[in-house]
């Protein structure tokens, strides 16, 4: 078969679904990657052997002309490429992809993979949204949610039909290639925490300034990183004069970006991520497979990958003061603690967030789509 995965940046298809390209091509299935061009566009050519196909999208902004000329470009591909399935992720592949491929005629698979700022902000935008969700998410053949809560969510606003829904734990982990190294300490001095996000509110980034703030004021010399791309558009990310003049506070060390996360993470004690609401964090899941204790917020998303107390510790969301209590805790543990809780990290990776468990419900969805056209075109 044919299998489409359409993302709203190539980027995100080399880092988020680079094993699930693998699996399908391991099954015998032909992949196109479709998504905006960026820097690694071809490595999904020349690395990956998927058959790369461009299309132009904006991932902000509600522009209904604009969002028109998009259903069209989907439509085009489809009809041009004919894929057997199309596999979407991110709002606007699901949205305007999925009405794409209706009128293309292919069946789609669509994940949501975390709902934005359009269900955390009400507003006319997010009323718009949901009325396009609401149409759009008729069609598919299976609609993936990577937490019960986003799931009750769609159903509760009458989005998506139960029938067609599904769970997966989140994009998965790859445990084999994720594992703690037995050689790094058990804890460095000074205590360092990293957070690895963009640089928006909804993400906490406020939250960890301020804490860093208050934890350093109380342990001084505890260390503060900050991992993720500075983002201004929308009007959801922190402005960069802002930002610099948080920076100049020196509480926290701002990295910028990184292809080689995984090596930030083992340098660290924990990961921290205070955001407003997630699908299921994958920095939160390579964290927690490198045995790295966790503190994070007390929402849905992130909820999923703390057991509280033991791997790690759940803070109120938009609470600084918490947020700091939380992390004052996680340093003030003793080392025999501590390696408990990154152990339970560990295990619970390995338990619950596997990435096998999110590559076979894939791989068997395809198979049935590929049985049930190959049925109709028996009968036809």
């Amino acid at each position: 078969m044919r299998v489409a995965i359409v993302i709203n940046t190539s980027w995100n298809i080399w880092n988020f679904r680079r094993n699930l390209v693998r699996a399908l091509q391991g099954a015998g299935h032909e992949v196109l990657a479709i998504a905006p061009p960026d820097a690694y566009s071809q490595r999904l050519e020349t690395e990956l052997g998927c058959r790369y196909v461009p299309i132009e999208m904006e991932n902000k902004g509600t522009n209904p002309v604009k969002d028109a000329l998009l259903t069209k470009r989907f439509y085009d591909i489809f009809r041009r490429e004919r894929p057997d399935v199309v596999l979407q992720y991110t709002i606007k592949p699901n949205i305007y992809g999925t009405l794409a491929a209706k009128l293309a005629g292919v069946p789609t698979v669509n994940n949501v993979s975390g709902l934005g700022t359009a269900f955390i902000v009400q507003n006319l935008v997010s009323r718009v949204v949901l009325g396009l969700y609401r149409l759009a998410f008729r069609f598919p053949y299976r609609v993936f949610f990577q937490n019960d809560d986003d799931r009750q969510l769609f159903l509760q606003h009458g989005l998506v039909r139960e029938a067609i829904t599904a769970l997966v734990p989140g994009s998965g982990i790859d445990t084999t290639t994720f594992r703690p190294d037995p050689a790094a300490p058990v804890r460095h001095t000074p205590f360092v925490f990293l957070m690895i996000a963009r640089v928006l509110y909804e993400k906490g980034v406020q939250e960890y300034f301020e804490a860093a703030k208050q934890v350093r004021a109380q342990v001084p010399g505890t260390r503060f990183q900050l991992l993720g791309g500075i983002d201004e558009s929308g009007g959801v990310g922190v402005k960069r004069a802002v930002f610099d003049e948080w920076l100049r506070e020196g509480n926290v060390e701002y990295l910028g970006t990184s292809d080689d996360v995984p090596a930030h993470i083992r340098a660290v004690d924990a990961v921290v991520l205070p955001s407003y609401r997630e699908g299921t964090p994958k920095t939160l899941l390579e964290a927690a497979a490198l045995g790295k204790p966790l503190v994070t917020t007390d929402v849905p998303g992130c909820r999923e990958t703390v057991q509280n107390g033991q791997n790690g510790y759940l803070c109120q969301v938009r609470s600084a003061d918490d947020l700091a209590a939380k992390l004052l805790q996680l340093v003030r543990l003793s080392d025999d603690e501590l390696r408990r809780m990154g152990q339970a990290s560990r295990q619970l990776a390995v338990e619950k967030f596997d990435e096998q468990l999110v590559l076979q419900k894939y791989l068997r969805t395809v198979a049935e789509i590929g049985q049930q056209r190959s049925a109709t075109r028996q009968t036809a």
